[in-house]
């Protein structure tokens, strides 16, 4: 039986690990496999033709072998289209790599979030102002298309059609549920219908970009504790190193960089 082989396919590395002296073991996103993980045999060697192009937030085309769930990449051809985040940038394209890993299961294609994806990361790259709008855009796409979502244009309990002028707020288990006095964070009716009404726009990203733009603070953190709930991580790997960066470059006095709108959030 002949070995399996794909070609060419369009991928991100999200994460590496060492496995020998010479090798690593990638996880990588493709848009039409899904997750998976590939062994980089001698990539780590001065000589490999593999090392500069095996980079996290590059736009590669990817071939391997094998039927295993560790396949052998065979070859990696970067695709261009912008160049590397850098600074703030990278550290928000961490954040969304990390994501990915905590909350898509291996071999799970999700061809439509992998373009989200991409332009997402060439948003970062291109356009420093906008890195909060951007995080929270595709935070709402990528619990959209894991299914873990609700519908935020009726309430989670009775599924009851939001009424105009009340204020609701989003839960894990519970979905859309009117605010009450205690409530730190929650959006207008109309502010989660505008988004609803973005996630099913042609173009989700960028429609999704645009109607955070006027609920970013308050939406934040009702999706960070999504994320946090499905992920079973009580604070994400990206977000305690932007705490301990600034609490090295402000010891005194450290903002928490996930609720603030500053463009180093995540």
């Amino acid at each position: 039986m002949a070995t399996r082989r794909t070609s060419e396919e369009p991928a991100f590395v999200l994460h590496r690990y060492d496995w020998s002296e010479s090798s690593l073991i990638l996880e990588v996103f493709t848009r039409h496999h899904g997750r998976i993980a590939l062994v980089a045999k001698g990539v780590k060697k001065p000589t490999s033709q593999f090392r500069p192009v095996l980079l996290p937030l590059q736009p590669l085309a990817l071939s391997w072998g094998g039927d295993a769930e560790v396949r052998t990449l065979k070859a990696a051809q970067w695709q261009g289209g912008h160049v590397m985040p850098t600074g703030d940038a990278l550290l928000s394209g961490s954040y969304l790599n990390e994501l990915l890993m905590r909350l898509l299961a291996r071999d799970d294609p999700h061809p439509g979030l992998f373009d989200h994806y991409t332009l997402a990361v060439q948003l970062l790259a291109e356009r420093s102002d906008a890195q909060q709008l951007v995080l929270r855009a595709f935070e709402l796409l990528l619990l959209r298309d894991t299914g873990l979502l609700p519908d935020l244009s009726c309430e989670g309990s009775t599924l009851a059609p939001l009424q105009e002028g009340t204020s609701y707020v989003l839960g894990a288990e519970s979905g859309l549920r009117v605010a009450h006095g205690d409530d730190v964070h929650s959006l207008e009716a109309s502010q989660w219908l505008l988004l609803q009404t973005a996630l099913n726009d042609r173009d989700p990203l960028i429609a999704s970009l645009r109607a955070c733009s006027g609920c970013q603070q308050s939406l934040q953190p009702q999706l960070r504790a999504l994320l946090h709930y499905h992920s079973g991580v009580r604070v994400f790997r990206t977000r305690q190193l932007l705490l301990d960066l600034q609490s090295l470059v402000r010891p005194k006095a450290v903002p928490d960089p996930v609720a603030s709108s500053g463009p180093t959030s995540s």
